[in-house]
């Protein structure tokens, strides 16, 4: 028996049907099956919601786009959980099956037939300095963690106005970057926002960590691709507050002197996978690129 959890996305009505189906064919055959509590809820599947942690399960199917991957990833929370991402709306990066074909999917899943790829995660750790006086003294609030499958960015605030950012690599002052802000990237997130901001696209299965600056006022404009081993950490500097968030989730506001520092997390992603996936086809696909 497997315990197998289902996150689906929340506006698509193909999702309720396909999520349906898997349940009931899982449960056919003695595996079990639920969605998270709030999936269910959205989808009209209440008699599929529980809270029992994503944890638990052996197996997580995906419904959605490269966003409800991302949001699976992020309830796992660092969980050694494979994920089937099947395909429900455009065509995306991160998923692998298309809804005809999520039976047959299964089926080799449960067969042994099949491959998984493993893509690294960042760690993004705040260091908050409150330097405002306050009742309690001020001084160094606790650090929080956060993991990250695509990015982390750190952004300005405010319309019409930059944010300066100190880059340190390896404890080594590099330069201050006064830009719209910074995108820190694992290989999968290249193809995602730093990809908007003219970063490389760089093959997914690499580690790696890529520093993107957005739309930075000032002559150095290039991203730098380093190796995870070479620690970062990026400094609020100055009177202008910036904004962090993690695969897209806002996490924070960051204020001067506030610090994020970046590692590779220690758990990595598993994707399932049924076939040789060749990555640069799916970014021809993507981009509509012809053979010659």
């Amino acid at each position: 028996m497997t315990a197998v959890v289902i996150v689906a996305h929340h506006e698509r009505t193909e999702a309720a049907a396909l999520a349906r189906a898997a349940a009931d064919w899982l449960r056919e055959r003695g595996h079990e099956a639920w969605m998270p509590t709030d999936d269910a809820k959205a989808l009209s599947l209440a008699s599929l919601g529980s809270d029992r942690p994503l944890s638990e399960a052996d197996l997580a199917i995906s419904m959605g786009g490269d966003g409800t991957m991302l949001r699976t990833v992020q309830l796992l929370d660092g969980a050694a959980v494979p994920i089937i991402g099947v395909n429900v709306g455009l065509l995306g990066y991160l998923t692998e099956v298309e809804p005809p074909s999520l039976t047959a999917a299964l089926e080799r899943y449960f067969t042994g037939k099949y491959t998984v790829e493993n893509r690294m995660m960042l760690v993004a750790t705040l260091e908050r300095t409150d330097t405002v006086s306050t009742v309690s003294g001020g001084g160094t609030h606790p650090s929080l963690s956060w993991r990250a499958l695509n990015e982390v960015v750190i952004e300005k605030d405010e319309p019409g106005h930059t944010v300066r950012l100190q880059v340190c690599i390896d404890g080594a002052p590099f330069t201050s970057y006064a830009a719209d802000g910074l995108i820190v990237a694992t290989p999968t997130g290249s193809t995602a926002y730093s990809l908007s901001a003219r970063g490389p696209v760089v093959s997914p299965t690499h580690r790696a960590v890529l520093l993107t600056p957005v739309s930075p006022h000032m002559l150095f404009d290039r991203s730098l691709v380093l190796d995870p081993d070479e620690a970062i950490s990026i400094e609020v500097i100055g009177h202008r507050p910036a904004v962090l968030s993690v695969d897209g989730r806002q996490v924070g506001h960051l204020n001067d002197g506030d610090i994020v520092h970046f590692a590779p997390a220690e758990q990595s992603v598993t994707f399932v996978r049924f076939g040789h996936r060749r990555f640069h086809q799916i970014l021809k696909a993507k981009f509509g690129l012809t053979d010659r």
